[in-house]
């Protein structure tokens, strides 16, 4: 009975060391032999990189120790020379093979390629969109083991590599063509860098869809530099025969580069959101409060006709003891009921009576270079901004109330045929 009683006693604990022993997750498993396992990585990167150099010196100068073909010259191999390859975001020395063909060296693809840049520019990017500042690029980056010498990690050099990359952006995004898009609207709104600003400009689709159409450094106010901005869009394919919906801020110098380019198709919405902002900030608090609400309720009104005679109400009740608020109001108060005036109504109308669209554009802008402590200059400010509005523009989402584009078309159409009309009458 007590030795029965032993055996149970030892099969119960072999059952407990075996459940302690379930417990050990793959994870935990992972994390101790994290630095092994990325070893071996690097070490397995390099027998391949030796692989791929040994392949090249077969193609060019024959198998090891093979006699050479007269008919057929061949490249000499010529020793071993240290060299540097792109690995995991930095530069790492690695001896690759030399080659020589008279008094020429031979060049061989496969270090070429690993020796491309491009990724190193393409890891700064993301680390800096994602928060990682360039003092801290190296602690970001899975560490390689030891017998690696490693470069390129410096701040300066992730801030060099940042500047091409971005710079390469901003180039590729100011000539790309507009041609090949049935443009439908176009947001322009200024954001604010220090003491810059820079002009952005977001074109929507038929089907509703936003895509960033050009930066500008720059105001709003300076009729000159914005209209330099549409001239480049309209050579890159933005149509100036047809109307478009321009939503802006109600800068004056945009309104008027707007119509200089534009002409008769010009169809302008200015933001309500602006315009409120703009009469708020010229009353009493005391005021504030019922003006924003009779504002808000013309903007909300079933027609235009009834938004148009309130706000006119409000323009009368303010001229005499605020007249610089009425004065506010009155400009371009019919342009801010322009898209209520096309009937176009619903959520697509909410969307498109303000610059909100181009706001999620402008958060991501914000969000990238709040770190920047200095800006240097201009050319900076807007390689920034190119980074975060192509960094944002991944998220771009339709705009809402999409599935009414086609009542928005359709009333611009009805604006050209209009237009049309005058001009054979006349």
């Amino acid at each position: 009975m007590v030795k029965n009683r032993r055996k149970r006693v030892a099969g119960k604990a072999a059952l407990e060391v075996v459940g302690r022993q379930r417990k050990l997750s793959v994870g935990e498993v992972i994390v101790d032999v994290r630095a092994e396992f990325m070893d071996l990585l690097a070490e397995g990167g390099k027998a391949i990189a030796a692989a791929l150099f040994e392949e090249d010196m077969a193609r060019f100068c024959g198998p090891r120790y093979s006699r050479k073909d007269p008919a057929q010259p061949q490249a000499s191999r010529w020793g071993h020379q240290q060299g540097q390859v792109v690995l995991g975001g930095r530069k790492v020395s690695l001896p690759r093979p030399r080659a020589r063909r008279g008094e020429e060296e031979v060049v061989l693809p496969s270090y070429l390629g690993l020796q491309r840049e491009d990724p190193l520019e393409e890891r700064a990017l993301e680390q800096m969109l994602v928060g990682v500042s360039t003092r801290n690029y190296e602690r970001s980056l899975e560490p390689l083991g030891a017998g690696f010498i490693e470069s390129s990690m410096d701040k300066s050099s992730v801030s060099r590599r940042f500047a091409l990359k971005t710079e390469a952006q901003l180039e590729a995004a100011l000539k790309k063509p507009l041609t090949d898009t049935d443009w439908a609207a176009v947001f322009i709104d200024g954001l604010h860098f220090a003491d810059h600003v820079v002009i952005v400009v977001l074109g929507v689709d038929s089907s509703g869809k936003k895509h960033l159409l050009g930066l500008r450094e720059g105001s709003t106010e300076n009729a000159t530099l914005c209209k330099e901005l549409l001239s480049d869009l309209v050579e890159r394919g933005l149509p100036a025969d047809r109307a478009l919906l321009f939503v802006i801020d109600g800068g004056k110098g945009l309104r008027k580069a707007i119509l200089e380019v534009f002409g008769q198709h010009e169809v302008v919405q200015r933001c309500q959101v602006h315009k409120k902002r703009n009469v708020l900030d010229q009353i009493p608090e005391a005021k504030k409060a019922s003006v924003r609400a009779t504002m808000s309720q013309a903007y909300d009104a079933s027609s235009y006709e009834a938004a148009l005679t309130q706000l006119k109400n409000l323009v009368r009740v303010l001229a005499k003891d605020h007249p610089g608020a009425a004065a506010s109001l009155r400009e371009g108060l019919e342009e801010t009921l322009t898209v209520k005036r096309l009937g176009i109504s619903g959520a697509l109308e909410r969307t498109l009576r303000t610059t909100n669209p181009a706001e999620s554009l402008n958060e991501g802008m914000r969000r990238v270079a709040r770190r920047v402590k200095r800006w240097r200059n201009g050319g900076m400010v807007l390689r920034w901004a190119a980074a975060a509005a192509l960094e944002a523009q991944r998220g771009f989402r339709r705009l809402k109330g999409h599935k009414s584009m086609p009542m928005l078309i359709a009333a611009l159409r009805k604006h050209d045929a209009e237009l049309d009309s005058v001009r054979r009458s006349a």
